[in-house]
């Protein structure tokens, strides 16, 4: 085998695996489409890890891990990773440059953020609408800005951007907000951040220079609402990356990787961690857990094989 594990993904939950792997001594190789940190380098302050009591941005806590994963032994390869084979003694991992083959593997491969499948939603992406409060923020100063769900991603964008925009509407299906309840407190402390609740997104319209307002559909009255906004910043949940391991493991009802305590899916060797797998609570600290406890399975796994293989000799 190339590797004794190769780990799909460097969110938080991927690089907690490969520190762990790598300082067992195994021979560790992390994957990744984009590079350290996932989706979180796109928040502007993680408050849901433990760390600093203020906070850290999310572009400073990927390369952190990153740098522990590194010192520790483990390496690193961008290349998106399109299929797993299982073969004898372990899986082949099949990428667009990347064919190597693992004792184990581990996917960390996180989610992609849902689309509101709404006219006018592609056509400007990257002109108005976006998926990081972070990066566009200050491009929306003293504008009208909307953020669309009404859970905790949401509510941290919708405060990051308040410091940029002169206000921010956010428009939920929901009657309340699903947040945690300090960062709907802050919102509502804000002073230029409103809730637009029962309410949904009809249909995103503008010009040549991007968006320059939405239509809202009221649930249930059915009233429909033009409301002006130049930045829609959408937050309405994630889908689980998991088309390149398809009929290769069992996944659970709500498409994410079955598994059991140890991180194990239905495949012996084959094990999920982070808000991939079933019952996740999509929570960084419990990624990070995920992490190590899926690497020191792998552990467990390859010594069970190397004392099934002493049995027969």
């Amino acid at each position: 085998m190339d590797n004794d594990v190769v780990i799909i993904g460097a969110g938080v939950a991927g690089l907690n695996a490969a520190i762990t792997a790598a300082r067992h001594g195994l021979q560790t190789l992390v994957v990744d489409k984009l590079g350290a940190g996932g989706q979180v380098i796109n928040v502007d302050r993680i408050e849901n890890f433990p760390g600093p009591a203020e906070g850290m941005a999310g572009f400073e806590l990927g390369p952190a891990l990153q740098i522990q994963a590194d010192e520790a032994g483990a390496i690193f390869a961008l290349d998106t990773i399109e299929q797993i084979e299982k073969i004898d003694g372990g899986f082949r991992v099949l990428g667009g440059d990347i064919d190597v083959t693992s004792a184990t593997v581990i996917v960390a491969a996180g989610s992609s953020r849902k689309k509101l499948g709404v006219p006018g939603e592609d056509e400007f992406e990257g002109r108005g609408v976006s998926h990081c409060a972070s990066c566009d923020g200050p491009l929306m100063k003293g504008r009208m800005v909307c953020v669309v769900g009404a859970g905790d991603s949401a509510l941290d964008e919708a405060l990051a951007l308040s410091e940029h925009a002169e206000k921010v509407s956010i428009v939920m299906r929901h009657r309340r907000p699903t947040a945690r309840h300090s960062l709907i407190e802050a919102c509502k402390a804000a002073g230029n951040i409103e809730f637009v609740p029962c309410s949904e997104v009809e249909r995103i319209d503008g010009d040549g220079s991007g968006v320059s307002s939405i239509t809202l559909h009221e649930i249930p009255s059915g009233k429909v609402t033009e409301l002006p906004c130049h930045g829609l910043f959408v937050y309405v949940g994630l889908d689980p990356n998991v088309d390149f391991v398809s009929g290769l493991v069992d996944l659970a009802s709500d498409g994410r990787i079955a598994v059991d305590l140890s991180m194990q899916t239905s495949m012996p060797g084959l094990f999920a961690a982070g808000d991939i797998r079933s019952e996740s609570v999509a929570h960084l600290a419990a990624s990070a857990g995920d992490g190590v406890t899926a690497a020191i399975s792998a552990v467990r796994h390859i010594q069970a094989l190397k004392a099934a293989a002493d049995i027969h000799i």
